[in-house]
């Protein structure tokens, strides 16, 4: 139903370094920058895996909203690599890989929170 989304980021460079880290083991990357004579001058990036389908939207502050975004992982293993990566690239834990029964019985996700506070998550729904 959604077909891309976007989010504000206080420090594009820093947002996209964590990115390119954190979207690596799901299979996507940043596929498109938006030139910056069409964005008013500020950075604007696509990420996915065979076209652009999150945004990140260079932002002169930081956010005072934090979002919430799950990225689908094609396996429990990807949730996995996901939550590494994005600690490893600087992201603070908020839930480690695990099964989530109250969301439903093979519902496997890990979170984070990106540089800007938002809650990142990576979920597999597929049995093991």
């Amino acid at each position: 139903m959604i077909d891309h989304l976007g989010i504000t980021v206080s420090d594009f460079d820093a947002s996209k370094a964590f990115y390119d880290k954190t979207m690596a083991p799901l299979g996507a990357s940043l596929l498109y920058m938006v030139p910056q004579e069409y964005t008013g001058g500020a950075k604007v990036g696509g990420y996915g895996r065979d076209r652009p389908v999150f945004w990140l939207h260079q932002g002169k502050d930081k956010p005072k909203d934090r979002q919430h975004v799950a990225f689908t992982a094609r396996s429990r293993a990807e949730v996995d690599a996901f939550h590494a990566a994005a600690i490893a690239a600087g992201g603070k834990d908020n839930g480690g890989p695990g099964l989530r029964p109250h969301y439903h019985a093979s519902y496997y996700g890990a979170f984070v929170f990106d540089p800007d506070g938002n809650n990142i998550e990576a979920v597999c729904h597929a049995p093991e």
